[in-house]
């Protein structure tokens, strides 16, 4: 029954990529609505949204969803409850499809919240004190993004419909709460703290669900009311927000030694640009960008799940080292994938982020947006020559002497056709839409290289330096986010302490001891002290009762 629906997953994605080229090609969209009840002015409806954007990210997300069960056949077989894991991970899926083609906020509301609440199922899969507190973490900051969801769901409600798409209206506050449910599914400063967390997920689920899914609903959001946000004016925030998180989370990988968590810190910096293209109104390119991603993100998941699982659940990066002579395929697979990601020339990253960053160049930005940009694109070259160095290039740890496990056959195949379509995708989309004209000098046009290979120079530096003598100040600084780590937690802390205190020396303490206790044991008293009569009145009451007989008896 499992690769049956993985086949139909397969089968399916491709038949959405090829209505999607078709949809392009025409220029077509299909709208249809079911419309349940009509109160007042206010009318019900379930509205489908069907174009060449929606039918493309399905098709993306039907097509990893079915490499990533593929994989996770061989990396949960020995999991006692595989069947409830790959039964939320369907679940996930579905309530992906039903964001991506409800333009309706009632009908969006359904798979945003799924999404929230089936990934919290999933952060908590390992039953840990770590899983439990990560997923707290996760599903409360996203709760935040849909209180952002109702208050809009509430606002349209003096329009009369909760079809945004159908309305072109400057409208500040529905902005607001728009931007604040994006940055929160997407997590943009300052909600960026419960992506690294979620990387308490067993790795097939972070191959999923922080490459397409999750993730980029936020991104995915923006993308279809970007016209909407434009006409607000607000988009000089959202630029400065994204290239903040952008650096932030660029320069934490450089410091990070977790596997997982600089593959998340790398998506948190790849979100980041995603928005401050679509800030600039670029809705196409960054649709572009995030397929391109979402395709050599997964693979990256999955390349660091199997050396995962090869090295007995070590995910330190400081114990690894010469893995390229042990697992050449996985290597191969995981530098084409980095490279991508760096945008070196001619892999898929290249041809869309190389675009974003002429674009950039060319938008009339100050130079504080520029300089934030170009330091995080500095930061992901380094960060990435420095996890190559480390994992791959390094001298041989003796920890490797002791775990010389083959690599899985099954892992290493689901990993091939997506190799593939991250390979030629890049090539393929820029083709489509290359549609700009790019007009900038010769020095601009080779900034970008030359950032590229200064950071491998960086990258270079941080793989050879000792951070242990570093300051402890500053240590402290970079591993815990720019401090967002503690204010979060400091921000649960009292709060949750407050409502422990409250719940037990109020609700279970006084309350309890005067008003059921008290008035349970006071009653009983009172029944009890009624019964407690004396002999003397027990006694008066005969000769009273023998009287009454008496008399009964002289008047018959």
């Amino acid at each position: 029954m499992l690769m049956m629906n993985i086949f139909f997953f397969f089968f399916f994605s491709l038949m959405m990529t090829y209505f999607s080229l078709i949809f392009l090609n025409f220029e077509l969209s299909l709208m249809m609505e079911w419309e349940f009840f009509n109160l007042n002015s206010m009318s019900m409806k379930f509205v489908i949204y069907l174009d060449w954007i929606s039918f493309m990210f399905m098709g993306l997300v039907l097509m990893i969803s079915s490499f990533v069960m593929i994989y996770s056949l061989k990396y949960m077989e020995l999991d006692l409850n595989i069947k409830r894991f790959f039964l939320l991970l369907m679940m996930f899926v579905l309530s992906m499809l039903f964001l991506i083609i409800c333009p309706n906020l009632m009908g969006l509301l359904i798979g945003w919240d799924g999404l929230g609440l089936i990934s919290y199922c999933l952060v908590i899969y390992y039953q840990n004190w770590k899983s439990y507190t990560s997923g707290m973490v996760t599903v409360l900051l996203n709760r935040i993004g849909d209180v952002g969801i109702l208050m809009m769901i509430s606002l349209l409600v003096m329009l009369g419909s909760w079809n945004l798409m159908l309305f072109n209206l400057n409208f500040l506050l529905i902005s607001l709460f728009m931007l604040l449910s994006a940055f929160t599914k997407s997590a943009q400063l300052p909600f960026s703290i419960w992506l690294p967390l979620a990387m308490a997920a067993p790795t097939p689920v972070s191959s999923l669900v922080h490459s397409s899914t999750l993730v980029t609903a936020g991104v995915y959001l923006l993308m279809r009311f970007n016209s909407l946000m434009m006409e607000n004016g607000i988009m000089n925030f959202m630029l400065f927000i994204s290239s903040m998180t952008m650096m932030m989370s660029g320069l934490m990988a450089n410091f990070e030694f977790d596997l997982k968590k600089i593959i998340a810190l790398s998506t948190l910096s790849q979100l980041g640009l995603m928005m401050s293209i679509l800030s600039l109104g670029e809705v196409d390119l960054g649709f572009i960008h995030l397929i391109i991603h979402a395709l050599f993100k997964s693979l990256l998941f999955m390349c660091s799940g199997i050396l995962i699982h090869q090295m007995s659940n070590n995910q330190d990066i400081r114990y690894m080292g010469c893995l390229v002579s042990y697992y050449p395929f996985v290597s191969l697979i995981f530098f084409i994938s980095l490279l991508s990601l760096c945008g070196f020339p001619f892999f898929s990253g290249y041809y869309s982020k190389d675009l974003i960053m002429e674009i950039f160049l060319m938008s009339k930005m100050n130079f504080f947006s520029i300089f934030m940009l170009m330091m995080a694109t500095l930061f992901t070259v380094s960060y990435s020559v420095r996890l190559i160095i480390l994992v791959y290039l390094n001298y041989i740890n003796k920890k490797n002497y002791l775990i010389l496990i083959n690599e899985d056959i099954l892992m290493s195949l689901s990993l091939v056709i997506l190799y593939l379509y991250s390979v030629i995708m890049g090539y393929f989309l820029i083709n489509l839409f290359n549609s700009m004209l790019i007009i900038l000098n010769q020095f601009e046009k080779m900034f970008v290289l030359q950032i590229c290979f200064l950071g491998c120079f960086l990258g270079l530096f941080f793989s050879m330096k000792n951070w242990m003598s570093m300051n402890i100040f500053m240590k402290f600084f970079l591993s815990s986010m720019w401090g967002l780590n503690i204010f979060y937690s400091k921000i649960s802390l009292y709060p949750l302490k407050f409502s422990m205190d409250f719940y037990k020396i109020i609700d279970k303490g006084n309350l309890e001891y005067l008003f059921v206790y008290g008035l349970k044991y006071s009653l009983l008293n009172e029944f009890l002290d009624y019964l407690k009569i004396d002999f003397f009145f027990y006694y008066k009451m005969f000769y009273f009762f023998l009287l009454v007989f008496f008399c009964y008896l002289l008047y018959n």
